[in-house]
């Protein structure tokens, strides 16, 4: 089994989840409103968001996935988990997540009303840009590192 996917079902206290979905060297990124009052306002960010209620880590994602691009996230595309601080809420635990996506899922995307817009971003620009939240960059980062 690959890292950490028997956290994608357990029942444990954390406050939300991010997931990296890749197709070839793209990543899937969304760019945040810019409202001054959201944490990292106009900064390019990944698919994810609050836990609702008693939802396990990939109940929590399949559902941001599904409100922000209307994807149906399946469970096996989901390729590795792992525990981290949270970045909104640094007592909690947040889940960082990477999955596979395909030219036909970024071919149905359809944007949700969270953020400003999407784009398939490629894996270096995200790892170097500036606009992209530094802990998302440093949690992908792991996840490259372990593959490589």
């Amino acid at each position: 089994m690959a890292e950490g996917l028997d956290l994608l079902h357990k029942q444990m206290d954390f406050s939300g989840c991010k997931i990296a979905l890749i197709c070839g060297d793209q990543l899937l990124t969304i760019l945040r409103d810019n409202i001054p009052t959201i944490p990292w306002p106009g900064m390019w960010e990944l698919p994810g968001g609050g836990r609702e209620s008693e939802e396990t880590p990939f109940e929590c994602v399949r559902r941001e996935v599904f409100e922000e691009l209307a994807l149906k996230l399946e469970e096996a595309a989901v390729i590795w988990a792992k525990e981290y601080q949270g970045m909104v809420n640094p007592d909690k635990i947040s889940i960082f997540m990477v999955g596979t996506i395909t030219q036909e899922d970024v071919a149905s995307i359809v944007f949700g009303d969270e953020g400003q817009a999407y784009q398939m971003m490629a894996v270096s620009d995200f790892l170097a840009s500036e606009k992209v939240i530094p802990q998302l960059q440093g949690r992908l980062r792991d996840y490259l590192e372990v593959q490589a």
